[in-house]
């Protein structure tokens, strides 16, 4: 049994989907990230954990460089995805990011309709050779981000009419459509209630099959329910990582400890 409470699938796989070494982050003359030295496992969830303002975010967006879009801001050190440096000067950023989706805090589906929110990453990669071949994207899309069943009525219905869990779920589904092989989240359920959380935390356990998932989470909780390894940030700096039943029974730093023990966050 886990520090949830509950059976734990064995992971798929311990190889590395990112490499992470010396990652240093500024905003302008602050630095938000120390050196930071990582690797994330393929097809398992990892959890970022940490008080607010740690750097897990910054981290997060390390990873598909959204962090390119903030003024001032500037990355060091080595991020590797399957051994290639996304930092590489003639690396294709669309490109990444089609390999490294990104499901944010608050669902954001995009003012069109349920259908078009998820084809429009295939559209724009030029996925599909037909009608038929993006029905049939969409239609899996929305399948594997347990939608299906709830809009395959009213697929021409805009997506920012549905609730606050089936926008997230829209969101999922519009990462997966373009087939990514990494998945961020930044914090996926906080402005979820109890019931659509349990469903999005179900929908990682499912997803995990196939991606490697990265999810950051102020709930300690969520962390130990989703993730087969668990990261914990303080102050701009990595201080312990491993396996989550671990890192949440047994830490090996006091500040790990303090932190789980509610004695500071």
């Amino acid at each position: 049994m886990t520090a949830a409470g509950k059976e734990r699938r064995a992971p798929a796989s311990e190889a590395t989907k990112i490499h992470s070494k010396d990652v240093c982050v500024f905003y302008g003359q602050k630095q938000a990230l120390f050196n930071v030295a990582l690797d994330i496992p393929e097809r398992q969830v990892t959890a970022l954990i940490g008080p607010s303002g740690c750097g897990k975010s910054t981290y997060l967006r390390c990873l598909n460089r959204m962090n390119d879009v903030i003024e001032g801001c500037r990355v060091t050190g080595t991020i590797a995805l399957d051994g290639e440096n996304i930092y590489e000067t003639k690396l294709d950023v669309v490109m990444l990011r089609a390999r490294i989706g990104m499901v944010f805090q608050k669902p954001n589906p995009f003012p069109k309709s349920i259908y078009d929110n998820v084809a429009y990453g295939p559209r724009i990669h030029g996925m599909s050779q037909s009608k038929a071949d993006l029905d049939e994207i969409v239609h899996g899309s929305l399948e594997r981000a347990g939608l299906w069943n709830e809009v395959k009525d009213r697929l021409d219905s805009p997506g920012t009419g549905l609730s606050g869990g089936q926008q997230q779920r829209l969101c999922i589904a519009r990462a997966i459509a373009v087939s990514p092989e990494v998945i961020l989240m930044d914090e996926p359920c906080s402005a979820l209630d109890p019931i659509a959380t349990a469903k999005i935390e179900e929908l990682i356990d499912e997803l995990r099959e196939n991606y490697t998932i990265i999810i950051v989470t102020h709930s300690m909780q969520q962390a130990a329910r989703v993730s087969q390894k668990t990261a914990f940030f303080h102050l701009g700096n990595l201080v312990e990582w491993g396996e989550t039943e671990q890192i949440f029974t047994s830490p090996r730093d006091e500040r790990t400890q303090g932190y789980i023990t509610g004695r500071f966050g």
